[in-house]
C-alpha cells in the first residue's frame, strides 16, 4: 500500500510539472556555398556563408504561466560554416525575453528593427546571399555617433510591443536606448511597422529613426519603406519601395520580385534600382535570378546568379560574403551554388 501511495504521489508531482508546459528548443541554420565574383581587375572564388539564409545557432523556450500568460526567451548567434569560427561566440542576432498574452507581446533585449523586417519580407532573396537586397542601410557606412549604422538591422537595449492577432492586422513598435552619457537620445532608435496579411495578400509599411551626430549636435537618420506581395497560384509577385535619409544624403530603392513554385523547388527573381537623390550619376541597378531545390523539408540545394551595374560615381557591391567592392562606375557579376540545412 505504501509503495502504491508513493507511486501515486510521484505521478501527481510529474503531472503538475508537465501542466506548466515549458519547453526549450535548440535550433539553427547551416548554409555554405561555392561562389565566384568578378569585376574590372578583380575576381574571387571560394566558400561563402549564408547564400540562402544566414548561418546561426540558437536556443528558445516558452513557459505557460497560466491565466493566458506565457514567458519566453530567445538567444541566437551567427556562425560561419566555411571555417567553423566559434571564438568569441555571442548571441548577437537576437537576445530577448518576452511576456505574451491576449494583449500581445512585450519583448526586451536585442532584436531586428521593424523597418528591416519589411525589407527581408518583401524581397525575393531577403538579405542573404548573392541576390540579397544588398544591405539594410541604403546610405553606405555608419553614421557618426551611431555604432549600429544609419538604418540598423538590429538594435540592442530595446523595448518592443507586438500587436496580438487582430484579424489580418499585425504591427510592432520598438524603441532602443542609446545609453550615451551627456545626451540620452544619441544613438537611440525608434521604429514602427504596421501591416495586413489575409489570404494571398500581405502589405506593410515601416518607419525608423536613428539619432546620430555628436554629444552637442544631433543628426537624424530616417528610413521609410512600403512592401506588398500577392500569391497567385504558384506565383508570388512582390514590390518594395524604400528611402533612407540623413546627413544631407538620400538614397531611394525600388525593387520588384517574384517567387514561383517550380518542380520540387522555387524560382526566385528580383530587379532593384538604387537612386541617389543628392548626387548625380551615382545610381545602380541589380538583377538576380536563383532556384532552390528542396531535398527535404529542411534541406535545400540552391543556385543564384546576380549582376549589378553602377553609374559613374557609384560602387555598390553584391550581397555575397565574398563580394569585393568594385571600382567606381564598374559592373560586378557573381554566381554561387550552395546547400542550406535547417535544424
Amino acid at each position: 500500500m505504501k509503495r502504491q501511495l508513493l507511486a501515486l504521489a510521484a505521478l501527481t508531482v510529474a503531472t503538475g510539472a508537465m501542466a506548466q508546459s515549458s519547453s526549450v528548443t535548440l535550433f539553427g541554420v547551416a548554409d555554405v556555398s561555392v561562389a565566384h565574383l568578378s569585376t574590372s581587375g578583380k575576381s574571387v572564388t571560394g566558400l561563402a556563408n549564408g547564400g540562402n539564409s544566414s548561418s546561426r545557432l540558437g536556443f528558445r523556450g516558452v513557459e505557460d504561466l497560466g491565466a493566458g500568460l506565457k514567458a519566453g526567451f530567445w538567444l541566437e548567434g551567427g556562425v560561419t560554416v566555411d571555417d567553423g569560427a566559434a571564438s568569441g561566440f555571442k548571441f548577437d542576432r537576437r537576445s530577448t525575453l518576452s511576456l505574451m498574452g491576449n494583449f500581445g507581446e512585450l519583448r526586451v533585449g536585442r532584436d531586428k528593427t521593424p523597418a528591416y523586417q519589411n525589407l527581408e519580407t518583401f524581397h525575393a532573396f531577403a538579405d542573404a546571399g548573392m541576390g540579397a537586397i544588398n544591405g539594410h542601410s541604403l546610405i553606405s557606412g555608419s553614421a557618426a555617433g551611431t555604432p549600429e549604422g544609419s538604418n540598423p538591422k538590429r538594435v540592442s537595449n530595446s523595448v518592443s510591443y507586438l500587436l496580438p492577432k487582430l484579424g489580418g492586422v499585425y504591427g510592432q513598435v520598438t524603441h532602443s536606448f542609446g545609453e550615451q552619457a551627456g545626451n540620452n537620445s544619441l544613438s537611440s532608435h525608434t521604429g514602427l511597422r504596421l501591416g495586413y496579411a489575409a489570404g494571398p495578400l500581405n502589405v506593410a509599411g515601416a518607419y525608423g529613426l536613428v539619432r546620430g551626430g555628436t554629444a552637442t549636435t544631433d543628426v537624424d537618420y530616417k528610413t521609410f519603406n512600403l512592401g506588398a506581395s500577392y500569391k497567385l497560384g504558384s506565383f508570388t509577385p512582390m514590390v518594395l519601395v524604400a528611402s533612407d535619409r540623413g546627413a544631407d544624403k538620400r538614397i531611394d530603392l525600388y525593387s520588384f520580385g517574384l517567387k514561383m513554385a517550380l518542380g520540387q523547388g522555387e524560382l526566385r527573381a528580383a530587379y532593384s534600382m538604387y537612386e541617389d537623390k543628392k548626387q548625380d550619376d551615382a545610381d545602380s541597378q541589380r538583377l538576380a535570378l536563383g532556384y532552390g531545390y528542396a531535398l527535404s523539408k529542411r534541406t535545400e540545394l540552391y543556385a543564384t546568379i546576380a549582376h549589378i551595374k553602377n553609374d559613374g560615381k557609384a560602387a555598390r557591391k553584391l550581397g555575397s560574403s565574398l563580394s569585393p567592392t568594385p571600382n567606381v562606375g564598374k559592373k560586378l557579376t557573381g554566381y554561387e551554388i550552395g546547400l542550406r540545412h535547417n535544424f
